[in-house]
């Protein structure tokens, strides 16, 4: 998809996307949405698409390092829990509880027993989430070996994108049946009514981020507002210039 064509596509969305902001903020209502999918299959690129224009202080995205010392002794879904919506909140997980069925199985990061207890305690935790009234979307991204090895091969070669290619990724690239293999156990133990999984075709990263949101929006309730218009009142007197004291330089 060419880039006019995208823009033009995305700005009724972005406005849809204030709509549920403004519908969030006034029914208190909370909403947690999770990224999932191969490296490079476009997830930062889809979650800045949907919070470029909303309050930051209202949609926070979360992307969480690596567990510390600490956190690697909790309740696996312990550190998650700190970050899930408030009321009026829109929650962005940039990956989530679900390395544990993908990055941490598939490179031997978990015990066996490990993944297997997450696969039980995925579902129960989120139907504690669902049934307590938080809005939970899953969402998957698709992207296709060769697509992949292309978006790969732009990063290592662009100074301003290297640092998305971590050594952890390097590796995955020689285990994309693996993970292909550790996904499709994820969705049969954790695709469930009251949480399910959409995947998204992300081999067109533009498309795929107009699909994953027009869905998003399709599938949360009704939420149009009346129009809060703002008037400014004029200004009392003359609109003053910025002027500076000491030896403070105005740049520009």
């Amino acid at each position: 998809m060419k880039r006019k064509e995208y823009v033009t596509a995305l700005e009724p969305l972005h406005l849809e996307l204030n709509n549920l902001a403004r519908w969030l903020a006034h029914t208190g209502q909370r909403m947690l949405v999770l990224f999932e999918g191969r490296d490079t299959a476009g997830k930062g690129g889809v979650i800045a698409a949907i919070a470029q224009t909303l309050n930051p202080r209202q949609c926070r995205v979360v992307a969480l390092p690596r567990p510390s010392e600490r956190e690697a002794t909790q309740w696996y879904f312990q550190r998650y829990v700190a970050h899930l919506p408030a009321a009026g909140e829109l929650v962005l997980f940039d990956r989530s509880w679900y390395n544990r069925a993908g990055v941490e199985h598939v490179m031997g990061y978990c015990t066996d027993a490990q993944y297997r207890e997450f696969l039980k305690q995925a579902p129960r935790f989120e139907k504690m989430l669902v049934d307590d009234g938080i809005l939970m979307f899953k969402y998957w991204l698709a992207v296709d070996q060769a697509e992949q090895e292309q978006r790969f091969a732009e990063r290592a070669s662009d100074p301003l994108k290297r640092w998305k290619l971590s050594p952890i990724d390097l590796k995955a690239r020689e285990k994309y049946a693996e993970y292909g293999a550790a996904r499709e156990r994820m969705f049969a133990a954790t695709h469930s009514r009251h949480a399910p999984w959409c995947a998204v075709n992300f081999n067109d990263q533009k498309t795929g981020r107009l699909t994953l949101i027009r869905h998003l929006l399709d599938h949360t309730p009704d939420r149009k507002l009346p129009d809060d218009m703002i008037e400014l009142p004029p200004l009392a007197g003359r609109a003053q210039k910025e002027r500076f004291k000491g030896k403070v330089v105005l740049l520009g």
